[in-house]
């Protein structure tokens, strides 16, 4: 049995934390010993914990990649569990703790996002690759991008693999629920629904989504325009909405702690992101329900998303050709259909839950679950 400790910095919960949600529910628990570890009084715990894995606190590395006062406390939780592998999720501190007590060390890299030029050339490139390379014995990107990103700053190629985000399938509603929604929200059975779900950050792209809105009721058709999420663009786009009289057409919704029944509702779903996007784990949530979408051509979208297939990449920072993409979606019933059905068979080839558990424990066996080879 290999013995792994997954060892995550976050206090919320993530991305990364979703991400060893998924795995820990989908793990192979008759070949993998699996324990986690956590800073203090992270909204993790309890979640870990009612799946049956020992949470081991410690009281540092709080929203930390490095914290030189973890790496003390790491060793000592390493030291009692002995694990074959230490998996780190942002925290260098595991890393180096690892390293110290000769195990073997996995790390993903969840975000994608453009490394700084100074990192990658000269001493800077040497320096991150240098560190990169001893601290890790095989790294997973989560999206080609990312890997792009961290080559970029000298990580050894040979030492990455890219392994995309999978998800549980949301549960499809019934005519009837879906009708309720929209009664709720007063939509026409001759309108559409587009949604977008992300934190409302500039790099998010929302004022496009906006705009495209905006595009699309100048043509006459019909539709509501769905936003989810919270975050500091919050006040920005609900002065965007009203300046372009829009708010019969956009609804903010504000934080949803669960997304299915707007993901049930939507027709189609929408990503504009432009300064950060790795595998957008809403998206493979959507397509787990056959709902095609329209994406920007940034970070991991493109690894979901297949033109012409299950949906349409647009350009960055471009709401006409983003509005023109929805208007094909929303008034061509068979292209709807079959971008729908291929959504349904793309999601259950590449990313389901338990696809995401195998690919992560390949990685764990290619590495043996034997003391380092450095």
């Amino acid at each position: 049995m290999i013995r792994v400790l997954q060892v995550c910095s976050d206090t919320n919960i993530g991305g990364a934390g979703k991400c060893i949600l998924t795995y820990l529910k989908h793990c192979d628990r008759k070949n993998f010993h699996i324990g986690v570890v956590l800073p203090e009084n992270s909204l993790l715990k309890p979640q870990v914990e009612v799946l049956g894995f020992k949470v081991f606190e410690i009281a540092a590395m709080a929203d930390k990649s490095l914290d030189f006062k973890a790496i003390q406390k790491l060793c000592k939780v390493f030291k009692e569990f002995k694990p074959h592998i230490v998996h780190t999720h942002a925290s260098m501190s595991a890393r180096i703790a690892a390293k110290l007590c000769g195990i073997k060390i996995v790390y993903t890299r969840h975000s994608v996002f453009p490394p700084s030029p100074r990192l990658t050339k000269g001493i800077g490139k040497a320096v991150c690759g240098f560190v990169n390379n001893s601290t890790a014995h095989k790294i997973i990107a989560v999206a080609e991008a990312a890997k792009d990103n961290i080559t970029a700053i000298g990580v050894s190629e040979k030492k990455i693999d890219v392994v995309l985000n999978g998800v549980e399938p949301l549960t499809p509603y019934t005519p009837e629920q879906i009708a309720g929604l929209r009664s709720e929200y007063n939509i026409t059975e001759d309108t559409k629904c587009a949604a977008i779900v992300a934190r409302l950050n500039e790099v998010k792209g929302h004022k496009y989504f906006v705009q495209a809105a905006s595009e699309l009721k100048s043509k006459g058709i019909k539709a509501k325009f769905f936003i989810a999420g919270t975050g500091d663009m919050e006040a920005s786009i609900h002065k965007q909405i009203k300046e372009k009289g829009l708010e019969d057409y956009v609804i903010m919704l504000g934080f949803l702690n669960n997304v299915e029944p707007l993901m049930n509702l939507m027709d189609v779903q929408c990503n504009c992101s432009f300064g950060t996007e790795a595998t957008s784990l809403s998206l493979l949530e959507g397509m787990s329900l056959g709902k095609p979408a329209v994406v920007s051509d940034f970070g991991g979208n493109p690894g979901v998303i297949k033109n012409g297939e299950n949906g349409f990449i647009v350009p960055t920072h471009d709401p006409k050709a983003l509005a023109q993409r929805l208007t094909e979606l929303f008034t061509d019933d068979v292209l709807y259909s079959r971008m729908s059905e291929k959504s349904k068979e793309i999601f259950k080839t590449k990313f389901t839950a338990q696809k995401y558990a195998e690919n992560i424990e390949n990685i764990y066996k290619n590495l043996g679950g034997k003391k380092n080879e450095n």
